[in-house]
C-alpha cells in the first residue's frame, strides 16, 4: 500500500497539472493561434487574436517540451473546477497542508488571473513556504507559515522583453478590496512598490539588484508596477518552480526552487537587524527546509549550495554566519549533504571542560564530552585506535577502567586530535566526532604540519 506522504505527493501532481492546463486554457481562448519567434538564439511562444481592433498578442513562454504539450492539448482543455476543488480539500482536510487566509487566497487568485505568473511573475515570502509542504510531501511547522502579504519578484529584464502586460496593479487589487492604496516609496514618491488595505493587508513587488547598490526602484512595465530592487534575489527566482496554493480550486502560481529558497533565507537572515522577528522567521523557516530537503532532495540542496557559495567571498561569509544559527543538527545534516566542513561556519569551535570519560562496552568506545557553539558534542575513540596508537604492547588495558585510564593519560592529544577532525574532515555523525584508528595517522600528520608552519 502506498505510504500517506506518497499519496500526498500524487494527489498534489495531479492538481499542479489540472491548474497548471485550466490556467493555459483561461489565459488563451480558442479563436486564437499560436505562433513563435527567435529572440537571441531561443525561442519564445506567442498567442495571436483578431479583433476590432487590429491583430492582439500575448505572450506565452520560452519553448520548453512542457509548453509545446500544452500548446498541443490546448483545444481539449476542459474546465474541471469541481474535481479540482475535491482535490484542494483533500490535500487540506486529510492531510492538514497550509492554505493562505482567505484574503491572501483572493489577492494571489487576481494576481494569476491578471496573468502575472504568465509573464514570469514568481511568488516570494512567506506566501510561497506554503506551497512547499505539498511539493516535497511532508508538513512543514504551521507557526511560521502565516502572513497578511504577498511578495511578487520580477527580473526588469523579462519584463522588459515578454512583450505583454497585466492590467494596473492597483485595479487588479482594488477588485479584491477597494481599499488598497499605493504607499509612495521613500526614494521618491512618483514611484510604487508597495500596496496596503485598510486592514493592514499588503502588496510588495520586488526585482534583482544586479549592479551597483541603490535603493531606486525599478520599473516593471510587464506587471505596471515600480519593484524595490534587492540585493541577492535573482539567485533566489533564476530558476522558479511551478506550484498550487491551495485555496477554492487552486492557484496556479511560480514559487523559487525550496532549496533556493531555504538558502537565500540562510542568507538574508544575516541582513536583518538582529534579533528582529523576520531575521528569528527567516532563520526558522530556512531550517525546518533544509531539514526535509536533506531528505527528500540532497542532490538539489548540494548544487543549490555550491552555486551560492562560488558567488564570492560575501555570499560566503554570510552562509557561514547563517549556519551558526541553525540548530545543531540541522547544520550538521546540510554540511553533510553539500559536502562541506564544520569549519565554514562562523565561530565554531570545539572546546572541552575536562568531562568524565567513560567506556562504552556496546560500542567499544570510550566517550568524552565537549561543547560547540554552546551545544554539546558526543566524542568517542574506538578501542581499536586506543589499542594500535597509545596503548602499550598492542593494547590499551584489558578492562574498562585500564582503557579509561589509557584515555587519561593521552587526552591532550586525542582532544586535538577530536577537534581537528570534528571542524576540518567531512562529517561523518549527526553533533558528534569519532576517531577511528585509520583516521590517528592522518590526525598526527595534520598535528605535525601544522606545528611545523607555526615554527
Amino acid at each position: 500500500m502506498p505510504t500517506p506522504s506518497l499519496v500526498m505527493q500524487t494527489t498534489y501532481a495531479e492538481l499542479v497539472q489540472r491548474c497548471a492546463a485550466t490556467a493555459f486554457h483561461d489565459a488563451f481562448p480558442e479563436d486564437g493561434a499560436f505562433t513563435s519567434k527567435e529572440i537571441k538564439g531561443k525561442r519564445y511562444w506567442y498567442f495571436q487574436r483578431s479583433s476590432s481592433g487590429g491583430r492582439a498578442q500575448k505572450y506565452v513562454g520560452p519553448e520548453t517540451p512542457e509548453l509545446l504539450e500544452q500548446i498541443s492539448n490546448h483545444k481539449q482543455a476542459r474546465d474541471d473546477e469541481r474535481e479540482r476543488r475535491a482535490l484542494v480539500s483533500i490535500l487540506v482536510r486529510t492531510y492538514g497542508l497550509p492554505r493562505p487566509i482567505p484574503e491572501i487566497g483572493n489577492i494571489i487568485a487576481a494576481l494569476a488571473k491578471a496573468g502575472v505568473f504568465r509573464l514570469r511573475g514568481v511568488l516570494v515570502g512567506t506566501a510561497a513556504y506554503q506551497t512547499y509542504s505539498a511539493m516535497l510531501g511532508a508538513k512543514l511547522p504551521i507557526s511560521i507559515q502565516q502572513t497578511g502579504y504577498v511578495d511578487i519578484a520580477q527580473f526588469e529584464y523579462n519584463s522588459v522583453a515578454v512583450g505583454d502586460k497585466t492590467p494596473p496593479v492597483l485595479e487588479v487589487l482594488k477588485e479584491v478590496d477597494k481599499t488598497f492604496r499605493p504607499v509612495p516609496h521613500v526614494h521618491s514618491e512618483r514611484n510604487v512598490t508597495s500596496y496596503r488595505t485598510n486592514g493592514g493587508l499588503g502588496v510588495d513587488f520586488l526585482t534583482p539588484n544586479q549592479g551597483p547598490d541603490t535603493d531606486a526602484p525599478k520599473r516593471l512595465p510587464a506587471l505596471q508596477t515600480d519593484a524595490e530592487p534587492l540585493r541577492f534575489l535573482d539567485y533566489l527566482i533564476r530558476e522558479p518552480e511551478p506550484a498550487v496554493v491551495l485555496i477554492g480550486a487552486g492557484v496556479y502560481v511560480l514559487v523559487p526552487a525550496p532549496e533556493c529558497y531555504a538558502i537565500h533565507k540562510l542568507i538574508v537572515s544575516r541582513r536583518r537587524r538582529a534579533g528582529a522577528a523576520k531575521q528569528q522567521k527567516d532563520i526558522q523557516q530556512s531550517a525546518a527546509l533544509l531539514d526535509l530537503l536533506a531528505q527528500k532532495r540532497p542532490y538539489e540542496l548540494k548544487t543549490a549550495w555550491n552555486e551560492a557559495y562560488q558567488r564570492g567571498k560575501t555570499w560566503r561569509q554570510l552562509l557561514g554566519e547563517g549556519l551558526s544559527q541553525l540548530p545543531a543538527a540541522i547544520r550538521d545534516l546540510t554540511l553533510k549533504v553539500v559536502d562541506r566542513h564544520r569549519d565554514i561556519t562562523t565561530g565554531l569551535n570545539l572546546t572541552f571542560n575536562n568531562s568524565v570519560p567513560a567506556y562504552d562496552f556496546s560500542r567499544d568506545i570510550v566517550t568524552f564530552g565537549a561543547e560547540a557553539l554552546g551545544v554539546p558534542v558526543r566524542c568517542a575513540i574506538s578501542r581499536e585506535a586506543l589499542d594500535d596508537h597509545f596503548g602499550t604492547a598492542g593494547t590499551s588495558g584489558h578492562t574498562n577502567e585500564e582503557r579509561v585510564e589509557t584515555f587519561r593519560k593521552n587526552r591532550s592529544a586525542i582532544e586535538h586530535m577530536a577537534r581537528h577532525k570534528y571542524l576540518f574532515w567531512p562529517v561523518e555523525e549527526i553533533e558528534a566526532v569519532l576517531i577511528k584508528t585509520e583516521n590517528v595517522p592522518k590526525l598526527i600528520k595534520k598535528k605535525a604540519q601544522a606545528t611545523t608552519a607555526n615554527n
